[in-house]
């Protein structure tokens, strides 16, 4: 990976330190403002296009507070040409709304990033809970 790139990602950890003490402003300078950026969080669907994805991350970030990252295990990450994206295990220790304490979080991550006019962006960020193996009727939605 290219050293603008690492750069870029070393601030979204660092963005992401920030949300898990309630602040998402570090990580809204760092998307795309393209229609084609896309958000799922573990709390609700993928949303699409800047506006939505805006929206999203701030009612889920609003939700969070009191927050410390453990360490982020990076799985397997690629780049080539104007697209790159990691693949993560983010941990962290997390007040999770009203919650009278912090409670320890693990999250899968797969965050996309493209190189714009302006460098590089991100476009796409999924993170769900499922870090260990679950029986296949987990998935069921029944």
């Amino acid at each position: 990976m290219d050293s603008d790139l690492e750069n870029v990602i070393d601030q979204y950890h660092r963005a992401v330190e920030a949300v898990v003490r309630g602040d998402s402003s570090p990580q809204e300078l760092l998307w795309s403002r393209r229609e084609d950026v896309s958000l799922a969080n573990p709390l609700g669907p993928t949303v699409r296009g800047w506006p939505e994805v805006s929206k999203a991350l701030r009612a889920a970030v609003s939700q969070l507070s009191d927050g410390q990252m453990l360490g982020v295990e990076r799985i397997s990450a690629y780049s080539d040409g104007d697209l790159a994206y990691t693949h993560e295990i983010e941990r962290s220790r997390v007040r999770l709304g009203n919650a009278p304490e912090p409670v320890t979080s693990s999250l899968r991550v797969t965050t996309i990033f493209r190189r714009e006019e302006d460098g590089w962006k991100l476009v796409h960020r999924h993170a769900d809970p499922i870090t260990t193996a679950r029986p296949i009727g987990s998935v069921a939605e029944d």
